[in-house]
């Protein structure tokens, strides 16, 4: 008897010592599941964190952008004071091992419509890029044109290559007489009256610069009296001198007013 309640008790004693040690197990491993839990909570905390600060750089490159449309702003009301006209586009291509490499080129003619123009030839792979590099040169080519009232002070021709441009005054109402690329020139220079006809080649590049060497040969009605040696009243004729009175006296006007 004494040996089975021996037995029993050291039967007792080991299923409590099985039951605490599984209860012992199993409070480790939920415990170690929450610290798990909570280490991944604190991860997803760590990466909310993280975007919000990537939030915060976003928002900051935002307010970069607005800084640059104000320079765009200010790009653009540069481009306002001038007159751009786009008077040819052409594409090259070029032959490589592989194919063909194409490119673009823009022959551009930028003035203010006051007697300052020039003209500009730009090359890139894209047509916009082409454009801008043309606007870009043809302002460092800038020149002054003499003229009387709207039109020239006198017959002229240019050339360059085999192109022939002949230009000749016009009387108020007249317009601009000419073909696109010379057209383009004029108005651009601010010439409004004038007669022209193109003698040569037709190639737009060499029109245009026939154009350009034309306006650059005009001479001032007071240049070419001092080159004479004579007054104005004997080079000039009477209807050029009277407009060119009228000219000085809108120039005055205007120097007041801005006064």
């Amino acid at each position: 008897m004494s040996e089975t309640n021996n037995e029993k008790g050291t039967q007792v004693t080991e299923s409590t010592e099985n039951t605490a040690a599984g209860t012992v197990s199993e409070t480790a491993a939920g415990s170690a599941g929450q610290s798990t839990e909570a280490g991944r909570g604190g991860n997803d905390r760590g990466g909310r964190g993280n975007d919000r600060g990537r939030g915060g750089n976003d928002r900051g490159g935002r307010g970069g952008r607005r800084d640059d449309r104000g320079g765009r702003g200010g790009r653009d009301e540069e481009k306002d004071k001038f007159l751009e006209r786009v008077v040819a586009i052409n594409r090259v291509s070029k032959v490589v091992k592989g194919g063909r490499r194409f490119s673009f080129t823009a022959l551009v003619v930028v003035g203010d419509g006051e007697g300052l123009v020039g003209v500009g030839y730009g090359k890139a792979k894209e047509v916009p890029a082409a454009i801008s590099k043309g606007v870009e040169e043809a302002k460092k080519s800038f020149f002054r044109v003499p003229r009387v009232g709207s039109t020239i002070p006198h017959l002229v021709q240019g050339e360059d290559a085999a192109g022939v441009v002949l230009l000749r005054p016009a009387s108020p109402g007249t317009g601009v007489i000419a073909g696109g690329p010379v057209r383009a020139v004029l108005e651009c220079a601010g010439v409004h009256d004038v007669l022209s006809k193109s003698m040569g080649s037709a190639n737009v590049i060499n029109i245009v610069r026939g154009t350009v060497d034309a306006l650059k040969k005009l001479e001032e009605p007071q240049a070419v009296a001092a080159r004479r040696g004579k007054s104005l009243d004997e080079v000039a004729p009477h209807a050029m001198l009277r407009t060119l009175e009228q000219d000085r006296a809108k120039k005055k006007a205007g120097v007041a007013a801005n006064g």
